[in-house]
């Protein structure tokens, strides 16, 4: 599922006000923080490891409205640690996200 403007950015210039490099920091924030996230996704190899870091992004998405991304973070949590389409989707959506 690729990124679609919606509520991601205005939760975003809702944080932001009238300041666009406020704005622009905390796009960066996600980005950094979405990146880590899909990293330790990758990397995770036990269903522990995996669990957390699919909470993680569930909670990151939750905290910036970020309802594809929500959906995307439950399918990780049902699925097989290390499973390959989850992690290319949402790094996918990452990858949208950053050039938008």
């Amino acid at each position: 599922m690729a990124y679609e403007a919606g509520a991601l950015d205005a939760t975003l210039a809702a944080a932001a006000g009238e300041d666009p490099a406020l704005f622009s920091e905390l796009r960066q924030a996600f980005i950094d923080s979405l990146s880590n996230q899909v990293d330790l996704l990758r990397r995770s190899r036990c269903d522990g490891n995996w669990q957390i870091a699919a909470l993680r992004l569930k909670g990151l998405a939750a905290s910036f409205h970020a309802e594809p991304l929500i959906g995307m973070a439950e399918e990780a949590l049902e699925a097989a640690p290390g499973e390959p389409t989850v992690v290319r989707r949402i790094q996918a959506y990452l990858d949208d996200f950053a050039q938008a």
